[in-house]
């Protein structure tokens, strides 16, 4: 199959999307971002990537601190607003009617509606032409009791989470096609499995 090339761009697809909060109760707001990930697992660490212009990125920079808020597929409206809208002129949260909450270990609030929250404390910033990079440790995450299993298990297939995708939204559909490892997986631990999901589909 032949292939069309394009010019260098920012094609890598799907991507996940939040909604950042920072600030305090004096000055707060949401950002959407795409471009976000994990980059180390001791000390977990991650980033956002925020273009310079954004009111956020004032907030962050003098602040250090602000909480990464996964998105379910009952965010997708608030999502895609508070990825549109300048919180220079209008307070989010009251718009959309999404709560402030406190964290643990920033001022900065987080989202109740929210079923997971992630709280980072910045450690670095990397200066890029567009967009700069807030390198952030992450100090506590939160997540909806609802999500939790018997075992204590956080059960994130049923957040109905959301990710972006060339301009548009998509739900993560509960539909797995196969767990890590499961490449090079023995065939007794294949029927076992198997033999699991069948039992916890008759509960």
């Amino acid at each position: 199959m032949s292939k069309v090339t394009f010019k260098p761009g920012t094609m890598l697809n799907p991507v996940p999307v939040v909604m950042v909060s920072c600030g305090n109760s004096e000055k707060q707001n949401i950002i959407t971002i795409a471009w976000t990930g994990i980059i180390n697992s001791d000390p977990p660490m991650t980033y956002v990537s925020i273009r310079k212009s954004r009111y956020s990125h004032e907030i962050i920079s003098e602040s250090k601190e602000f909480v990464i808020n996964l998105v379910s597929k009952n965010l997708a409206f608030q999502t895609d607003y508070c990825g549109v809208k300048s919180g220079k002129d209008i307070d989010k949260f009251k718009e959309q009617k999404l709560t402030p909450i406190m964290g643990n270990n920033v001022k900065c609030p987080m989202i109740k509606e929210s079923p997971v929250n992630i709280e980072c404390k910045v450690k670095d910033i990397i200066e890029y032409p567009s967009h700069d990079m807030f390198v952030a440790e992450i100090t506590a995450v939160h997540a909806d009791e609802s999500l939790i299993d018997e075992n204590g298990k956080l059960q994130l297939e049923k957040a109905n989470l959301i990710a972006y995708s060339h301009g548009e939204y998509f739900e993560l559909k509960n539909n797995p096609i196969g767990k890590f490892g499961y490449s090079v997986m023995k065939p007794k631990t294949k029927k076992r499995i198997a033999k699991e999901k069948r039992l916890e589909r008759k509960k």
